[in-house]
């Protein structure tokens, strides 16, 4: 897990040992535990990389790393198959000087050259120099869980983990109003049709599962995308297979995500998803078992997890640590978590997971496995239901329909069901377009905003809403589209502000392809989402964490927190500031913000103060 940066231009002029210690610096947060510069004889190409050590912990680990006197790279990430690819390469004749997954993916590179991607289980963001051909190779990982962002324009590509690095050559910080927009009355973090942008003009991001070519001589750069989830295909398959081969998937991701040379341990909220990855280490490292979980707890809230935790902890003798964070804390906290951060984000659940990674960090634990993935794609959210339903209705199945309804009501699910959705089972196409009729209506009837800013910067096309047939359509656009992807950056930035890495056994893309060709019944069945997920690990873990029919969302209690004269003060000030920017009508300063819980429709004075700290 490291920090990556790069030049390419066929200016010599602008490769500079000092602009690329500069970027460095910016990511140092990244890598603590060491630095490397590399410029090519040509002075056409310089890499930087920030070094958090994990596997191969020596110096043959550094990078940038060289391989054959052809190819350079600079990774940041993890490849988790690298024994198994290593093995294979070995078989075609490739040695290897280093126990690490860097030189793994650079021979892979060699032999399998664009291709080589296809072969990785892990996460990344990635760089390879080729001198002999001239031209950088850049990929990231099927779901985006590693950042490359990049600016490109006449002279030069440059690219790196985080932005701040951008910015610290002089890379240009304006903002995308757009997105900007879109944020504030709607709460978008990211655009639904494009990939690339982000909410600062002229950096783009690789979008995930894409390679990007590049060759400087003419200033050519090419993004492919090179993995896609096949949502459309769905196997005959019986209860007992599907568990057994979920349970071989799952346990397999699990097993690789704990190769490493320093500590492991693992995030545990109470709720299936990290508690079904602490059962499987539990199964996979039983003879060998001391690892530690990491929690955040909130005594006296109603949402509190820490029964939950200590149920799961009390099964598997875990040593449990905890952290509670609080008003004071975020305040004290939330500017350095905004420069991490870069861009806006939805609510406060963002710290929570920010002092659960710091947590890590004072324990001296550098690698954490996490939950993360499986509400995307086992339909884990309540909101999924009325998408099941639909499905069954359009099929014609109303016995079935009525069954999952009122099995859903028997446990407490009160998600709405009408003659909207009856509607929307029949004629997608249609729901869609007033979907996205009524994203744009809610931003022009929000009253606050500036006229001028609205009129200057909407786009109904960044206004998409999927058209949803069946419940895989919209697992896929929140698996691979909207949705997903925001979160990981949240991860990814909480984790590596604490210089620790997080691993996410659900994103396995074998296990990802598996659920999406089992029907929609092994993801919602008898009331239940996450069916197939809570059947396999019903044998490993207490029932009250496998049947659990409330849905908590890692949540903190934002509403009390937003009530603190601080954060009151700091969301009056981020108002002013979004009037004098002429996006918000002055009007908006007569009301005393609205103090709203994290996953809240409503949360606009949360978005203002977020808001305003990337202006």
């Amino acid at each position: 897990m490291c920090g990556i940066a790069g030049i390419i231009s066929p200016n010599s002029a602008l490769i500079q040992q000092q602009k690329l210690q500069s970027m460095a610096n910016a990511l140092q947060h990244r890598g603590p535990d060491g630095q490397g510069f590399w410029i090519n004889k040509n002075g056409t190409v310089g890499l930087a990389h920030r070094r958090l050590s994990i596997i191969d912990l020596s110096n043959a680990g550094s990078q940038p790393m060289h391989f054959n006197n052809r190819y350079s790279i600079v990774f940041n990430g993890e490849i988790y198959n690298y024994i198994e690819l290593r093995s294979s390469l070995q078989s075609k004749g490739y040695r290897f000087n280093t126990s690490s997954d860097t030189e793994v993916i650079l021979a892979a590179y060699d032999a399998y050259k664009d291709n080589c991607v296809q072969y990785f289980d892990g996460m990344f963001a990635l760089a390879i120099w080729d001198e002999q051909e001239q031209k950088l190779f850049a990929a990231r990982d099927r779901f985006g869980e590693k950042p490359f962002y990049y600016f490109i324009d006449g002279e030069q590509l440059v690219f790196a983990s985080e932005m701040k690095a951008l910015w610290s050559i002089g890379i240009s910080k304006q903002i995308n109003n757009t997105m900007l927009l879109n944020y504030i009355t709607l709460g978008f973090v990211s655009n639904p049709v494009d990939a690339q942008e982000t909410f600062y003009q002229h950096i783009q991001k690789l979008p995930a599962a894409c390679t990007l070519c590049y060759l400087p001589a003419n200033n050519q750069c090419s993004i492919k995308k090179y993995w896609d989830v096949d949502k459309e295909t769905t196997i005959t398959i019986s209860e007992k297979e599907a568990t057994q081969r979920f349970q071989q998937l799952f346990y397999q991701s699990v097993s690789r995500r704990l190769r490493s040379d320093v500590a492991v341990g693992t995030s545990l909220s109470g709720g299936l998803d990290s508690s079904s990855i602490v059962a499987a280490i539990h199964h996979l490292q039983e003879s060998n078992y001391n690892y530690q979980s990491f929690s955040a707890v909130f005594p006296g809230y109603e949402k509190d997890e820490t029964a939950h935790i200590n149920n799961v902890a009390k099964q598997f003798s875990l040593k449990t640590n905890f952290v509670a964070p609080t008003a004071e804390g975020f305040v004290r906290d939330f500017d350095k978590l905004m420069y991490h951060q870069e861009e806006p984000f939805q609510s406060s659940s963002i710290y929570a997971q920010y002092k659960v990674y710091e947590l890590a960090k004072q324990q001296n634990v550098t690698v954490l496995l996490d939950g993360q993935g499986a509400d995307e794609t086992l339909a884990g959210y309540h909101k999924y239901y009325h998408w099941y339903w639909q499905e069954l209705l359009a099929n014609k199945n109303f016995a079935r329909n009525k069954k999952e309804i009122i099995a859903a009501r028997n446990i407490g699910v009160a998600q709405p069901w009408g003659i909207k959705h009856h509607i929307a089972a029949f004629f997608p196409k249609t729901t869609a377009r007033q979907l996205q009729k009524g994203l744009q209506q809610q931003q022009i009837s929000y009253r606050y905003l500036s006229n001028d800013f609205y009129l200057q910067h909407f786009d109904t096309d960044t206004l998409y809403k999927p058209v949803v047939r069946n419940l895989n359509d919209i697992l896929y656009f929140n698996t691979m589209q909207f949705g997903l992807e925001e979160l990981l950056r949240y991860a990814d930035r909480n984790s590596m502000a604490h210089s620790r890495e997080i691993r996410l056994p659900f994103l396995n893309h074998e296990l990802v392809q598996f659920i999406f060709s089992l029907p929609s019944s092994y993801k919602i069945r008898d009331g239940f989402t996450k069916w197939i997920l809570r059947k396999t690990m019903e044998p490993s873990l207490p029932a009250s964490i496998v049947w659990r029919t409330d849905k908590v969302g890692f949540e903190p209690p934002q509403q009390s927190w937003m009530l603190h004269a601080t954060v009151q003060d700091k969301i009056h000030e981020s108002k002013k500031k979004l009037v004098q920017q002429g996006i918000l009508q002055a009007a908006v300063l007569q009301h005393r913000p609205v103090a709203t819980t994290a996953h809240a429709g409503n949360n606009f004075d949360w978005r203002y103060l977020s808001a305003a700290t990337i202006l």
